[in-house]
């Protein structure tokens, strides 16, 4: 038995990426695809050519020999702009048009996984391939899908059967705990707003949950990034939904916070080092979510109602349609708040600045990516989610179990008050009241923090595929 075991791990496979187009997606994608590698498998990274020349430069060189990125042009489709190969280059209304030029990929991917020079045992793919499953039925390919979003998150959309019924066809239909959550210890749901904002988003030919049926009915094993340590009853949840083995790969944790050199980053590492330890809240919205110029100027003012030292990214992709951002700031801003409080614009070291001991807190957009590193660091979380993908359900399952404080909004417009921004900063960093949440924040960096921890589903997820590769062949 041993002696087979260890043919397992001393079998090469090949292994096809191919993510959807958009950096939550990419970067989990190749995180998982580095994994694989230092066990010896071949990768074939699959994306177009803007978004893997965007990719992080963090290959190391001891394992560029088993990853190949492979460039697939993106199709033309009648209303795309030109260069936009990624949801960060587009508004979120066009993001329909991302989806149509994704599924005119299939033509090069298919001749690809034809003739590929050797056999491609796996694809690892995502949710919006929905055409995938009946090429690589064709071709003897088996399929792994990796869902880059936690248990609950996906437990809660349902199995293929739930998606078919038809029961949730519209986005109010999303704002309640499903019939199948009864038995969990906590509830999350959609805002009306989050599910309209998602509904811009989803191609009207073919929705995002016609795709998530298709790739869950055509898959042989889920992927999910999440630990039973975090989520265990979420995790069972989802075994019970599909009838298909589930395999959590662990939080993907990213690698420790690397060096910068750069004049901005070192200007503001000084900065911090002029603060109390865990005194600084950093704040970031993540690279793609757009709000209005009001809803800026009131998070604005809730900030500066705060009273307590931060550092906001600001990201410099236009915030408002058709501005440039000039004015997304209260007028004065930033003058009234020199004395204790930095805006970044642009790319951000966030893993650097949640790295160092003056921060204490990130108000965060909530995408799952984000958690997990500011959760890595044990930092507390004021959750302020943004309006499209699985973010709304991240703030629930995190603010009912007493991780973080979701900022309170307006079920169907998403609107909020300054006050209630302060009010819950607040609370969050320095009250009384919020020391448990503050505590059991720096608890998690147990799990989030822990690359041996994580590293063992890895280890579980390549043993599982080499030895599914194994039996079949024989």
């Amino acid at each position: 038995m041993e002696k087979k075991q260890n043919s397992h791990f001393k079998l090469q496979l090949h292994i096809a990426v191919f993510p959807w187009l958009a950096q939550g997606h990419l970067i989990p994608f190749l995180q998982l695809s580095k994994l694989l590698a230092q066990k010896g498998h071949r990768i074939s990274f699959i994306s177009t050519p803007k978004n893997i020349r965007r990719l992080p430069d963090i290959i190391p060189q001891n394992l560029s020999h088993l990853i190949t990125f492979v460039e697939l042009p993106l199709p033309h489709v009648d209303g795309l702009p030109d260069g936009a190969e990624s949801t960060f280059d587009l508004p979120i209304h066009e993001v329909p048009l991302l989806k149509r030029a994704y599924d005119g990929l299939q033509p090069c991917l298919t001749q690809f996984l034809e003739n590929s020079g050797q056999v491609i045992n796996w694809v690892v793919h995502d949710f919006a391939c929905h055409w995938l499953p009946t090429v690589a039925s064709r071709l003897g390919i088996k399929l792994v899908f990796f869902s880059t979003v936690n248990a609950t998150s996906m437990s809660f959309f349902g199995s293929p059967s739930t998606s078919a019924s038809g029961s949730r066809s519209r986005p109010e239909d999303f704002t309640s705990v499903p019939n199948w959550w009864k038995e969990m210890p906590y509830d999350v749901a959609f805002k009306l707003h989050e599910m309209e904002s998602h509904w811009d988003c989803m191609d009207s030919d073919v929705s995002d949950f016609e795709r998530g049926k298709e790739v869950v009915q055509g898959c042989d094993i889920i992927l999910t990034r999440t630990c039973p340590e975090f989520e265990p009853d979420s995790l069972s949840l989802l075994k019970t939904l599909h009838e298909k083995p589930i395999l959590p790969i662990g939080l993907l944790p990213p690698s420790e916070p690397r060096e910068y050199g750069d004049e901005r980053w070192e200007a503001v590492n000084q900065w911090l080092a002029s603060k109390n330890g865990d005194s600084v809240l950093y704040i970031a919205l993540g690279s793609e979510l757009s709000l209005s110029e009001e809803m800026m100027h009131e998070l604005a003012r809730g900030i500066e109602k705060s009273g307590l030292p931060f550092i906001w990214v600001i990201n410099d992709r236009p915030l408002v349609e058709g501005k440039l951002g000039s004015h997304i700031l209260p007028s004065g801003f930033e003058t009234r708040v020199s004395d204790r409080g930095v805006v970044w614009r642009g790319w951000a070291p966030q893993l650097r600045i949640l790295a160092h001991p003056s921060v204490a807190g990130f108000l965060t957009h909530c995408g799952w990516s984000s958690v997990i590193e500011g959760l890595g660091f044990g930092r507390a979380l004021v959750l302020f989610p943004g309006g499209s993908s699985d973010m709304g359900l991240v703030a629930r399952l995190l603010h009912n179990t007493g991780i973080g404080l979701e900022i309170p909004r307006d079920d169907r417009n998403g609107s909020f008050t300054g006050d209630s921004v302060a009010e819950t900063i607040r609370r969050v960093m320095v009250d009384e009241e919020g020391e448990p949440l503050r505590a059991k924040s720096r608890e998690m960096r147990k799990i989030f923090g822990s690359v041996e921890l994580q590293n063992k589903y890895s280890n579980q997820f390549a043993e599982f595929l080499a030895r599914e590769t194994t039996e079949s062949s024989q």
